[in-house]
């Protein structure tokens, strides 16, 4: 176990070090498999609390498997020292910890950029990336409804509940199920997505007839949704740069019964006249961290704006390529006004011809506005961080 937290606490991702090591130990106990998951995954995630408990930043690895066991999940001192290895239980501090960093166990430059964006709420929020995020489903509308999905799962042995903010989820309820050996799975009834992420996809509004284009499209999970918003009719256009990932999207949306899906493998010209653009772009992804352990500590202070060029330039195709009177989606999944508001304003300013409108009207709870954007967090609304501006290009232009 000392050599896995070892390797985390080096750089290598958690998950990989977690998967190489159940390989090398198969005859682990599914108790033993559970504890090593746990030991890797806390540590890895605490180590600046631990090390802070400890009074050394360089504490070794076993050191920092007692000061989680003792002084965080309150193991005895005795028990917990056997568990990790050392002779004699080590002395840990009884104060609380002075700074945020400390306490939400992230990076000093971390921390304080949470503080500047957050205020009086950085604490919370910081709390809830140390919380992991639940397994939330998208329902396949063009398959089946959100009522009967949770009635089949049921059938299945897994128990839902609807979610809170977007109508096509659904919240796993008890211990994460597999998921990839269930039929309905298999009969593309659902996909695994966050519910911040599908209010993304339910933002572009995009309707049956019409050409949309999802401009970022990654594997597709949102390029999925928004086929069946549009009934699988019209013309739906999915472009990313890494062609395996269109690979796997044209996959994907065979198992979920849509034919209209036409993969890009160059970049969209200015000539195309599309009806909506949804631009997800590359960003920081703060906005994810409860989904990794280790992801803070792998991070450097320049992802705050190593993406901004990139994101102004993936705005500014998407909008050459609407028609006057369309919209275009703009969303990250961090929380960082240079790649949010600032990259929308600078938008604004270069072209007059397009206005921010107030996203969902109608639809979209108050609670996920902010100043006339989409913002949804861990600590708010039990979501990833998401942000989103709506854009609408005047039919005048």
């Amino acid at each position: 176990m000392s050599d896995a937290l070892a390797r985390v606490l080096s750089g290598d991702p958690a998950e990989r070090v977690l998967d190489r090591t159940l390989r090398a130990h198969r005859d682990l106990s599914r108790d033993g498999r559970q504890a090593l998951k746990e030991a890797v995954f806390n540590v890895g995630l605490w180590r600046r609390r631990l090390g802070f408990l400890l009074g050394s930043p360089d504490a070794l690895p076993s050191q920092l498997l007692f000061a989680l066991l003792h002084g965080l999940v309150g193991v005895p001192a005795p028990e917990a020292a056997s568990w990790a290895g050392l002779p004699a239980p080590v002395p840990l501090r009884m104060e609380p910890p002075p700074s945020l960093a400390l306490r939400a166990s992230l990076p000093d430059w971390l921390a304080d950029h949470f503080a500047r964006e957050l205020g009086p709420e950085a604490e919370d929020f910081c709390a809830h990336l140390n919380v992991p995020g639940p397994i939330t489903l998208r329902v396949n509308p063009a398959r089946i409804s959100r009522e009967a999905l949770a009635s089949r799962l049921a059938a299945e042995g897994v128990a839902t509940r609807p979610g809170s903010w977007s109508p096509l989820s659904l919240h796993v309820d008890g211990p994460r199920p597999n998921l990839y050996g269930l039929a309905s799975l298999r009969e593309g009834l659902f996909e695994v997505q966050d519910e911040g992420s599908q209010l993304l996809g339910l933002l572009v509004e995009a309707r049956p007839g019409e050409t949309v284009l999802d401009l970022c499209a990654g594997a597709g999970g949102k390029t999925l949704q928004l086929g069946a918003a549009m009934n699988d009719s019209g013309k739906l256009l999915a472009y990313d740069p890494d062609a395996e990932r269109l690979d796997r999207l044209q996959q994907r949306a065979s198992r979920a019964g849509l034919t209209r899906v036409q993969v890009l493998r160059t970049p969209p010209s200015a000539g195309l006249n599309v009806d909506r653009v949804l631009a997800d772009v590359p960003c920081s992804e703060l906005g994810s961290l409860r989904r990794g352990p280790d992801l803070r500590f792998r991070l450097s202070p320049d992802v705050l704006s190593r993406d901004t060029v990139v994101q102004r330039d993936i705005l500014a195709r998407a909008g050459d390529v609407v028609r006057p009177g369309g919209r275009v989606v703009y969303a990250t999944c961090t929380v960082n006004r240079a790649e949010n508001q600032d990259v929308v304003a600078d938008f604004l300013r270069s072209r007059p011809d397009f206005r921010a409108v107030t996203p969902g009207a109608g639809w979209l709870p108050d609670a996920c506005v902010q100043d006339g954007f989409l913002f949804v967090t861990p600590h708010r609304h039990g979501t990833d961080g998401f942000f989103a501006a709506v854009l609408e290009h005047s039919s005048e232009g």
